[in-house]
């Protein structure tokens, strides 16, 4: 099966042009949902969680705080070091389980997974087929943070330069969807690199 990874920086898009895959047939599995289910009540990384961090980690309602956490690992980077010892194998466990099943069910041509931190990691270049970025300035991508969330500037500035750069992921992008423009423009890029992907698939499955 064709495996695509989605990126792009914060604010650029990345869901919205997921979701727009998904209604055209794509199979989509988000790492960052997957990171918010191992850290809701009762996910699969609370328990190693309040063994390195101690309960002032949770929430009342005993999911992770991550407004906590995040404050912490930004000023922590050992912190942030633990955090991800902890939550990185579970989320790539739940991943490649879900790929598994994905690829036995046999209904879908190709595979996206929506990745925020693609280029960051290092390893997920590996393990797709191609690299797919959304794109848009960084003004754009402040701009709407700001609006989405409330973050004061700085915070959004601070959250960016832990990310790649605009030019980084970009260097590392097969395919790029530029979100720069007017929601209504990302459709039309979609429907087409649909068509693309779904043509990559068929040649790839009669190859094997």
């Amino acid at each position: 099966m064709l495996q695509i990874g989605l990126t792009g920086g914060i604010g650029s898009g990345k869901s919205r042009v997921a979701d727009l895959f998904a209604e055209r047939g794509a199979a989509l599995i988000d790492t960052d949902l997957i990171a918010h289910e191992i850290t809701a009540p009762g996910g699969a990384a609370i328990a190693a969680l309040v063994e390195a961090f101690g309960p002032g980690c949770l929430r009342a309602d005993g999911a992770m705080d991550r407004d906590a956490m995040r404050a912490l690992v930004f000023s922590d980077a050992t912190a942030k070091a633990r955090l991800e010892a902890i939550t990185h194998p579970l989320i790539r466990q739940v991943t490649e389980t879900r790929a598994a099943a994905i690829r036995d069910g046999g209904q879908h041509a190709y595979l996206i997974y929506v990745v925020p931190l693609l280029v960051e990691s290092g390893t997920w270049r590996d393990r797709v087929d191609r690299v797919l970025v959304v794109d848009c300035s960084e003004t754009t991508q402040i701009a709407r943070v700001m609006a989405r969330n409330g973050f004061a500037r700085e915070q959004v500035e601070a959250i960016m330069a832990r990310q790649a750069t605009r030019a980084q992921r970009l260097a590392c992008a097969d395919d790029v969807i530029d979100n720069d423009g007017p929601a209504q423009a990302l459709a039309p890029q979609v429907a087409a690199l649909d068509r693309r992907y779904r043509e990559l698939a068929a040649t790839s499955h009669r190859e094997e």
